[in-house]
């Protein structure tokens, strides 16, 4: 299912201005050996909202092979400082070697391991925090993610419609996947009513949850 005409989609994507050389070879690499990375237009979004909301502490909970935290960080301000997490072994040589080759050791720290952990340890306050990880966790996270979470800040939930299936009935949705919908419906539904956020759901790439934290 499509959430957004492709035709208008590629338009919009034909007007992307693209990136510095070495992140255009990440995401044709990534894209190549089938690694997740955030969407064209996605990412024309988060370039404008860092150029707006210019966040000196940014969390991102899924690193993969690094390319959206070397994005954020190309884009951020020179003294914002990121954290990110990663659980799979081979991403996580991945985008250390990344982060390394392109000189931003000193302003990305890469945590290993299971991300519900790294998010009950730390202690924060972070003005962004960006979810791109196993999106059944989403949900169980967010107490963590809240406490997190500076006030006035941002968190940008990525993957959160499902290819539009999250519109659909859980029995019209595969049996496999019928957990998954259930909990990232319930997240969605947290995000919309809780009393610290204000939140808006994009129908962005495959859905993109902005929320800020109220002061």
């Amino acid at each position: 299912m499509v959430i957004v005409n492709e035709r208008l989609t590629a338009y919009i994507n034909s007007l992307d201005v693209g990136g510095p050389a070495y992140l255009e070879r990440i995401e044709r690499e990534a894209r190549a050996a089938s690694i997740p990375i955030i969407r064209r237009e996605t990412q024309s979004f988060l370039r404008t909202a860092l150029a707006m909301g210019r966040p000196h502490s940014i969390l991102e909970v899924g690193a993969a092979v690094g390319f959206s935290a070397l994005f954020m960080c190309e884009y951020a301000p020179p003294d914002c400082r990121i954290t990110t997490i990663e659980n799979y072994e081979p991403r996580i040589a991945a985008a250390r070697e990344n982060f390394r080759k392109y000189c931003r050791e000193g302003r990305i720290r890469l945590l290993e391991g299971d991300a519900g952990q790294w998010l009950s340890r730390l202690t924060g306050p972070y003005d962004w925090i960006f979810m791109d990880a196993a999106k059944g966790q989403y949900i169980h996270w967010l107490p963590d993610v809240l406490r997190l979470l500076a006030p006035g800040g941002a968190l940008f939930s990525d993957n959160v419609l499902q290819e539009g299936e999250i519109a659909e009935s859980r029995f019209l949705v595969e049996r496999r996947d019928r957990t998954i919908h259930k909990r990232m419906r319930e997240y969605l539904y947290a995000l919309t009513h809780h009393a610290q956020l204000c939140t808006c759901i994009l129908p962005l790439g495959d859905g993109l949850a902005v929320s800020v934290k109220k002061a």
